[in-house]
Order: structure tokens, then sequence, then C-alpha cells
């Protein structure tokens, strides 16, 4: 009883953590943050975890991650390392149990420039270093994506997941100033783009060539706020 007590008030515990994440900010440790350097030392951890996941799932299925990072170099972020990578992992394995027949996922990043600011999003004028998370999975109905960005909600079975995962995600890009945005159709898949903002001092210098964005256009147009 004893146990059963304890591992009940560590679960709680977590959750409260959890939902304080989404609610606030929390400590995070912002520093520059080379995000190419940052997946491309993810490789091996992303493989793994891939590998480890499709197991639990039944017979397994040939699911391979491809990072490919921009031409170039990108202007460094102002975020927190470990919390970006959590993000870019809980994504991938939300992409592995959303293609149970196995298939691509593709996590690459581009530099990106907002030209005004976009109505009810965090984006404002300015550089942007976007990390895209794509699968071919099964997709989401527009009800579903609706939803998405809401605690608690998930659409896994009892006990594969809390629905925390993406709320958790929107929560800190929008903290440190960017922006997430999602892209799904039943059966053509999904998108997930984390937009993190390049500092004022940095974009002036990015060799990499921006891709303009206005309000009604391009990615940021299409894109689904929560």
């Amino acid at each position: 009883l004893l146990d059963n007590a304890s591992a009940a008030a560590r679960r709680g515990a977590s959750l409260t953590r959890r939902l304080l994440n989404f609610s606030r900010p929390r400590d995070l440790s912002l520093e520059p943050v080379d995000v190419n350097a940052l997946l491309h030392g993810m490789k091996d951890l992303l493989a793994q975890t891939v590998v480890s996941r499709q197991g639990k799932g039944g017979a397994p299925c040939a699911i391979v991650v491809d990072t490919s990072t921009s031409d170039g170099t990108l202007p460094a972020v102002c975020t927190d390392a470990g919390q970006l990578e959590l993000a870019v992992l809980n994504l991938c394995i939300n992409a592995v149990d959303a293609m149970p027949e196995g298939g691509l996922i593709q996590v690459s990043t581009s530099l990106k420039r907002v030209r005004e600011i976009i109505a009810g999003t965090n984006l404002v004028p300015g550089d942007y270093v976007m990390v895209s998370v794509t699968d071919q999975g099964v997709g989401m109905s527009p009800e579903t994506l609706a939803r998405v960005f809401e605690p608690f909600f998930t659409t896994k079975d009892v006990g594969h997941g809390t629905g925390l995962g993406l709320s958790m995600i929107y929560g800190f890009i929008r903290h440190v100033g960017g922006e997430v945005q999602v892209l799904s159709r039943p059966g053509e898949g999904t998108r997930v783009d984390l937009w993190l903002p390049v500092p004022a001092e940095a974009s002036g210098g990015a060799p990499t060539a921006a891709v303009p964005v206005a309000a009604g256009g391009g990615a940021a147009g299409r894109a689904l706020h929560v």
C-alpha cells in the first residue's frame, strides 16, 4: 500500500510539473544554440529510439529517420538546448506511432524571414530558424488537428500517451518567442514546424538565404495555432 501511494504521488508530481511547464515559463537555460550541430548530435539517439519504439507495437516495420540540415551555416538561436532536443525526440516518437506500416521521418532545418507581424501568432518581423519533422503516417482529421495542443488530448490508446507532449512543446517554443505550426491531412502524413527566433544581432550576417513569409501566404499563412 505504501509503495502504491508513493508511486501515485510521484506520478502526481510529474503531472503537476508538466502542467506548470505548459501554463507558464519555467527556468530555461537559454544560450546560443547551433541547431544543425544539435540535430547532428541526435542522429544516433533518434535512430535508437525509432528501433526501440517499433518493438512495442508488435512486428517490426521499416522506419527510416533522415536528418537533412540546411545548406550553409544557420545563425545561432537563443534557446534551451535540452528542451529543444526533447521536443524533436517527442515529435519523432509521435511520427513512429503514426506509421504502423513503416515509412520515412524527415527532420530538416531552414531559415525563414517574416516581413510583417502575423496576427494571432508569436511571429514578428525578423529571421527564424525552422526545425521541421515530417512523417508519412496516417495524418489527422480537421477535428483532431484543432485540438492537438490541448493538454491531455491524445488519439493513442489508454496507457500509451498522456496528451501532454505537443502541449509542452507548444509552451516551450512560445516561451522563447517562437511559434509552432502543424500541417496534416488524413492519409497524407503530418509536418510539425518549430519556429525559433534569431536574435537581431545574429540575423544580419546569416549566409543562408532566407525565405520571405508574409501574412496570408507561405507556411505561416496555413499554420494552425491553438
